[in-house]
């Protein structure tokens, strides 16, 4: 029996693939007739972003790790000859460097998105999870990209960060050993980080990207005002407050990648080290065990947790308090009690609350930066206590308030 025609009614090459692979289908299903909401505003454009740092990580990074040595009497050197000896070395290693910062910069953006709008709602909670799963999985992978050019800051930050494992009771010093390969941070751990950078976590985020964007798709996209377009569809079955992925929203993505690639750029080619704040100074001089840097401080995406890590004296507590900060995101869906989705219809309470925990993550992020002082301190274990009770108290005070009636259509 001959290879029936397929659905899709196409010929040639491209009909020659649909018999054989789904091409066709996937992009109907996943571009071409895929109706988001037709209200999509200016936090909408940090999910495709996200996705084209994504790919500039990946892609720098390929070329990165063919120059790179993974070791610890070379490792500092061989970025050196990437920086000074390789063919556009130098705007490699800084695309890669300021997109790993642009990364959490739209990451965060997309996640406060997902807060405001709320996007974590059901049916949505299994997107929301996967998201948390990339920004942890993330955060590995951005501390062991962080260790490899074994510079001052990179082996004292490796040191400090893999000795918190230290603080667990009984396995605690054994899991520190096993983890670095060695005694001190050393050319086994940077190794075993290598390995983890390159290999396994890349190929972990871009599954989980995957199984992000499949499970949105198949419950479809919230939108401003937290209205399911799926429940009011015409004649046809289109959603009469969708519009197709393509071209409308591509258009779109197109004009927001324009304006971040011009401001991404211009950051790598003017002012690659944000001031010391995107690569910091000490991380230009080659590591020294003997030499400790005067201000140990994690890279600027680390540091609201680093500020909560320091505000508890004890140091299994605030490991303890740091890890919980990240897990809490997890069970935000179960939290959120309130009857309607978006912030645009919630109480004043919630209004105020999702203003103070931003401008309180913020707080918590230069506290973090910082030497620690009496009075710093102080204003850390403040932060950490707002931090915790944004989520802690959102059972009560989403349930309480009084909420606006929602729309039956979405507004533009």
């Amino acid at each position: 029996m001959g290879i029936q025609a397929n659905p899709h009614g196409t010929t040639g090459f491209l009909g020659w693939i649909d018999d054989r692979f789904p091409l066709t289908k996937i992009w109907k299903d996943h571009v071409a007739e895929y109706y988001a909401p037709k209200n999509f505003n200016f936090w909408y454009y940090f999910g495709s972003l996200a996705m084209l740092v994504l790919v500039n990580q990946l892609l720098t990074g390929i070329f990165l790790a063919m120059h790179y040595k993974p070791s610890a009497a070379e490792a500092f050197s061989s970025v050196e000859y990437i920086m000074r000896d390789v063919p556009f070395g130098d705007l490699l290693r800084y695309l890669h460097s300021t997109g790993a910062s642009a990364f959490f910069i739209v990451v965060y953006l997309h996640m406060y998105r997902g807060l405001i709008y709320g996007s974590y709602r059901k049916p949505r909670e299994l997107i929301w999870i996967f998201g948390c799963l990339i920004y942890l999985v993330l955060m590995a992978e951005a501390f062991a990209g962080y260790v490899l050019p074994w510079g001052q800051m990179s082996y004292w930050g490796a040191q400090v960060i893999i000795s918190l494992f230290g603080a667990i009771p009984v396995i605690g010093p054994d899991l520190v050993i096993w983890i670095q390969g060695d005694y001190v941070p050393s050319d086994a751990t940077l190794n075993r980080l290598f390995s983890l950078h390159v290999v396994a976590l890349p190929f972990v985020l871009v599954g989980l990207v995957v199984a992000h964007l499949m499970a949105l798709h198949e419950v479809g996209s919230n939108n401003p005002d937290g209205i399911d377009i799926k429940e009011n569809k015409d004649e046809n079955g289109v959603p009469r407050d969708g519009i197709a992925f393509h071209p409308y929203y591509t258009v779109k993505d197109l004009f927001g990648v324009s304006i971040f690639l011009t401001l991404f750029l211009g950051v790598v080619f003017f002012l690659p080290d944000a001031g010391g704040y995107f690569l910091e100074k000490p991380n230009f001089e080659e590591a020294n065990p003997a030499v400790t840097p005067e201000h140990i401080a994690p890279v600027w995406y680390f540091t609201p947790f680093y500020a909560m890590l320091r505000a508890v004296p004890d140091k299994l507590g605030g490991v303890i308090v740091m890890f919980a900060a990240v897990l809490i995101l997890f069970v935000l869906p179960w939290l959120d009690r309130s009857k309607v989705r978006s912030i645009r219809y919630k109480g004043w309470i919630s209004k105020v609350a999702m203003i103070t925990f931003a401008i309180n993550f913020v707080v918590l992020a230069w506290l973090g930066l910082e030497p620690p002082s009496d009075a710093k301190t102080l204003a850390a274990r403040v932060g950490t206590v707002i931090y915790f009770l944004f989520f802690l108290l959102m059972p009560i005070y989403t349930k309480m308030e009084s909420t606006k009636p929602v729309p039956a259509r979405v507004t533009s």
